[in-house]
């Protein structure tokens, strides 16, 4: 497996400019004999629909949802960074950058992630060009408040809904595109793999969820924006039909798939309720700028009236662990610190899983009606789902898996280890190492789709030339056969027990051996119950219906059948990173304090996991991380 990262030369803040200066282009008049196939219609994904439609290329975009607009990303609340300084405290694209890479533990690539940097002024001009009602100022500039993991303010929102203003700016754009038929969208389509000619990505096979149809489609190119894995964990914040199946069969396929252990827990979610439940609720990071996290000081005080607790009686933990972030600590050391404050049973609410973020001070200070303004649809969506007013009554919040910062291993130009496979956003690993910063997560999806595949792309396709292979072609359909075989065995299996039921076990699993705490122990358990758990999978599965028609359990099966192999690959790689770092916290490794150590020495790198077939465990590789412009030193929020 080749581990090229193309990273150009020079100066940090240079490559950028100079790669798009030597990089290969298409004409416009060429463009139209190129076809790109963009699976998935999210941030990432449709923008680079969009984008690549505009600038005149063929491009046939998938999505398995009914519509674009039902992409994840319309659920990101709470905003967008950018290193615009408006505020004028002291903001710049460095400081970005070099938050980024500390926010991520050191694990990360500095080229990608000041590429980042530099381009996210770029996407907030394009939004609000397309008319995203990004909150504004008094005077007229754009509002920005603070995430975690900084000490400024570059944060650009739309009060809690964020992520559905940007999605709908970039479907306005794809939208645009479709109109001109530049872009051919085919929702209600899954794609089951990725079909590779001469081993060139040249085409993927999917199903339609409508009718069962398995169809092959052919392209120069194909890009994956797929979004992340969480859902590995059963309960996490995606939605529930968020998968690994698209980056997952293309793992098969060749490409490598880097750090999988890399998962984000979220500080500020609301507890789970019962096994009834099929996801968790997010509630927005932007929330710690006025709440304040806290717990009873005493264990006998967790039953009472919160407001019956007087100050001196509670423990506002992260104010006093982290005085210089306070409650806007990053979200894996404020997770970590949760879930301390549980364990000493001073947990609030059912099951003692809760912590309080209680805006009382934030209100009397500021006016119930600045609140109601920041974040209204937040309070309404709280009340809601717990019937209780958080304007009155201090919310009830727990960590929960959120994203995931490994994915399908990328070079510079955003390729994968399978040339002519493209991956974007969540689905590839580049840019935040073992911890994303809050609001890190659209703006690499619109970066990496508005401003970085339309250039890198060509480059591949100027080189690969045009001629798109028939789907009529050997390669497409032993594919499809492929695909075929599997759903059948999904169907013939006829055992007693659903896909939902093993998902579920499998999640118990792997939170509780894989989750905010791991150990050795714990993982090579793990490594012990998946197996026995898949074995059963593919002799107790009951699949009810045809696969020629609507069928939701055979969808359900076919993601749970590759999350229970992911699973395994996930915490292979968690026993492997034998250090703290980031999300990825082994309890072999923290000092007295409970802070993280991580292993400079040995695990300075990225690692890479090749598959080598159902029999056989996977190979690492590892891609060096080298810190030029950043000095490796102890993350400390203190």
């Amino acid at each position: 497996m080749n581990l090229d990262a193309k990273i150009p030369e020079g100066p940090l803040a240079e490559k950028w400019d100079n790669h798009k200066f030597r990089i290969k282009l298409v004409n416009p008049a060429n463009r139209r004999k190129y076809r790109v196939i963009v699976v998935g219609s999210g941030l990432a994904g449709g923008s680079a629909a969009a984008t690549l439609g505009e600038l005149g290329y063929n491009v046939e975009c998938f999505c398995y949802q009914d519509s674009p607009r039902r992409a994840h990303s319309i659920a990101a609340q709470g905003g967008i960074n950018a290193s615009k300084n408006y505020q004028n405290d002291g903001d710049s694209a460095y400081r970005l950058f070099y938050d980024t890479i500390k926010g991520g533990d050191y694990r990360s690539r500095e080229a990608n992630v000041y590429r980042l940097a530099q381009l996210s002024g770029n996407i907030i001009d394009q939004c609000v060009a397309q008319g995203v009602p990004f909150a504004r100022e008094y005077g007229g500039l754009l509002a920005n408040r603070s995430f975690g993991g900084a000490q400024v303010s570059r944060t650009f929102y739309a009060r809690g809904q964020t992520g559905q203003q940007l999605l709908l700016g970039a479907y306005s754009a794809l939208s645009r595109q479709i109109g001109l038929g530049q872009v051919k969208m085919h929702n209600r389509h899954e794609m089951l793999d990725l079909v590779l000619v001469d081993g060139h990505a040249k085409g993927i096979v999917t199903r339609n969820l409508v009718n069962g149809r398995i169809e092959s489609w052919s392209a120069d190119a194909v890009i994956l924006a797929t979004g992340g894995y969480s859902n590995v964990f059963f309960l996490s914040t995606n939605a529930a039909g968020c998968n690994v199946t698209a980056a997952f069969r293309a793992y098969k396929q060749g490409a490598g798939f880097a750090n999988p252990c890399y998962t984000q827990i979220h500080p500020t979610c609301i507890p789970q309720a019962g096994d009834h439940q099929s996801k968790l609720t997010l509630m927005s990071e932007s929330l710690r700028n006025d709440g304040r996290v806290w717990v009873p000081k005493k264990a006998e005080d967790c039953g009472k009236d919160p407001r019956k607790i007087a100050e001196n009686e509670r423990d506002y933990y992260l104010e006093r662990k982290y005085p210089s972030f306070g409650n806007l600590a990053p979200r894996d050391i404020s997770s970590r610190s949760a879930k301390e404050a549980c364990d000493d049973g001073r947990g609030v609410g059912p099951g003692g899983r809760g912590v309080y973020l209680d805006f009382t001070d934030a209100i009397s200070r500021l006016g119930r009606s600045t609140i109601e303004e920041r974040y209204g649809n937040l309070f309404e969506m709280y009340e809601r789902i717990t019937g209780e007013n958080a304007y009155e009554r201090p919310m009830r919040i727990y960590p929960a898996l959120h994203y995931t910062m490994g994915g399908l291993w990328v070079d510079y130009n955003l390729q994968s280890t399978i040339p002519g496979c493209f991956v974007l956003g969540e689905a590839n690993y580049s840019d935040h190492g073992a911890n994303r910063l809050g609001a890190s997560a659209l703006m690499q999806g619109l970066a990496d789709g508005y401003f970085i595949i339309p250039y890198t792309i060509a480059n591949y396709l100027a080189e690969a030339g045009a001629g798109a292979p028939s789907t009529e072609a050997r390669e497409f359909k032993e594919t499809e056969s492929r695909v075929e075989e599997k759903l059948g065995l999904l169907l013939g299996i006829n055992g007693k027990r659903s896909a939902r039921s093993f998902h579920m076990e499998l999640g118990k699993i792997v939170w509780e051996h894989c989750g905010m705490g791991r150990n050795a122990a714990g993982l090579q358990k793990a490594l012990e119950l998946i197996p026995d758990l898949k074995e059963e999978f593919w002799s107790n599965l009951k699949v009810t219906g045809k696969d020629e028609e609507l069928n939701i359990e055979l969808e359900r099966a076919g993601r749970v059948a590759d999350f229970l192999e992911f699973g395994e690959l996930l915490v292979r790689d968690a026993l492997d990173r034998d250090e703290s770092c980031g999300g990825h916290f082994r309890e072999e490794h923290q000092t007295e304090e409970g802070e993280a150590i991580r292993n400079d020495e040995k695990f300075t790198n990225v690692s890479v996991w090749e598959y080598q077939g159902e029999k056989a465990p996977p190979v690492k590789h590892k891609e060096e991380l080298k810190f030029e412009n950043v000095s490796l030193s102890v993350r400390s929020y203190k």
